[in-house]
């Protein structure tokens, strides 16, 4: 896989010199909130990178770091998940993002250069999204970018403090791409 990138954001593949730009993006113990995992310690942040690696090799999940072409920084990570390429299909997922940078459009050009690779270079038929009941702010962030709302998953995980998740599924299919990607380039990444 190769760096995705315009003048906003850069995707780089996670690789073990993205340990210290990792700590310090990550160190916001809200970004944790909604997320199963917390990268709040070196030990954490090592076995996140390892086993991102890992899951490349094996092709199921594809981490990228997030750099803001602005500050050159680490700025969050975000993954192509449930890779499946007799299917056609995968997830764009783990997503997380340090607080300076919330409300800003570094984590919109993500989506879009996810979404734009995944239907124009992987060839996918089609991308989910999803994101926890409770992440309104997460649920309208993925609305506004044009995914259609599937459904919830009832009692579809149990989150790291033992408490039930239901999901929210999105997804956009390869039939609306064009006017997904329309939508971006008009409005969205502006």
């Amino acid at each position: 896989m190769e760096i995705l990138q315009n003048d906003i954001v850069k995707l780089e593949p996670i690789n073990p010199s993205h340990m210290d730009g990792i700590l310090s993006a990550a160190s916001d113990p809200r970004i944790w909130e909604h997320m199963p995992v917390e990268l709040l310690s070196k030990e954490s942040v090592m076995k996140y990178v390892v086993d991102g690696i890992k899951k490349r090799e094996a092709e199921t999940d594809f981490v990228f770091v997030i750099i803001d072409q602005s500050s050159q920084q680490i700025v969050g990570a975000t993954s192509y998940m449930d890779i499946s390429f007799q299917h056609k299909r995968l997830e764009i997922g783990s997503t997380w993002l340090n607080p300076r940078v919330w409300r800003t459009n570094i984590n919109t050009n993500c989506k879009y250069l996810l979404l734009q690779y995944g239907f124009e270079q992987l060839g996918m038929q089609r991308i989910q999204i999803k994101t926890g009941h409770e992440n309104v702010r997460s649920q309208k962030a993925i609305e506004r970018l044009g995914a259609v709302k599937e459904g919830i998953l009832r009692n579809h995980m149990i989150r790291k403090e033992g408490t039930i998740r239901h999901t929210v599924m999105y997804s956009i299919i390869q039939e609306e791409w064009n006017s997904v990607k329309e939508r971006f380039e008009q409005q969205l990444l502006k």
